[in-house]
């Protein structure tokens, strides 16, 4: 389905579903949709904007003279078999996103930011550090030591030091 159909059936808008796509939040789609992956590895490419050569009156049509009839638009991905189709999964998996947002309070960006965190190991390790830092995450050696102290205290409990003594039968 279209944009405006998958927009409604999610109860947002398109502008909304579009700003989404573009944080991330929608599953991928075909091959042939405007979406093309970047050569640095991000995520999303957008068509560059057309430019007015300079010192020429704007046309109605930018990058093409008034007058020449308007070329095929057979691939333009602004064209029927260049928009972006949602399925039902898409759909499924956009509103789990939405859910996840109004359950946990929290913006769209930061849902984005949260699933880079998980996918890219320097930006997750950084986010860690960060928590470490102002200590809202324990740090490895106070890991290590609650460890420790667990292990202590379970081998403490199994020699009995440290349960009460248990009354001898006469």
């Amino acid at each position: 389905m279209r944009i405006s159909k998958a927009a409604q059936a999610l109860g947002m808008s398109p502008r909304m579903l579009r700003y989404r796509e573009r944080l991330g939040l929608v599953p991928r789609g075909r091959a042939d949709s405007w979406w093309r992956p970047r050569p640095d590895g991000a995520d999303f490419t957008p068509v560059p904007p057309r430019s007015q050569p300079p010192n020429q009156p704007p046309s109605s049509t930018p990058g093409r003279p008034p007058g020449q009839p308007r070329p095929q638009a057979r691939n333009h991905p602004r064209t029927h078999a260049g928009h972006r189709q949602y399925t039902e999964e898409d759909l499924h998996t956009i509103a789990l996103a939405a859910q996840l947002e109004e359950k946990y309070d929290v913006t769209p960006l930061a849902v984005a930011f949260a699933l880079r965190a998980f996918a890219e190991p320097a930006v997750g390790a950084a986010v860690r550090e960060l928590g470490e830092r102002l200590g809202r995450l324990p740090t490895p050696a106070a890991r290590a030591a609650e460890i420790d102290k667990d292990r202590a205290l379970r081998w403490l409990g199994r020699s009995g030091v440290l349960q009460p003594p248990r009354p001898r039968p006469r």
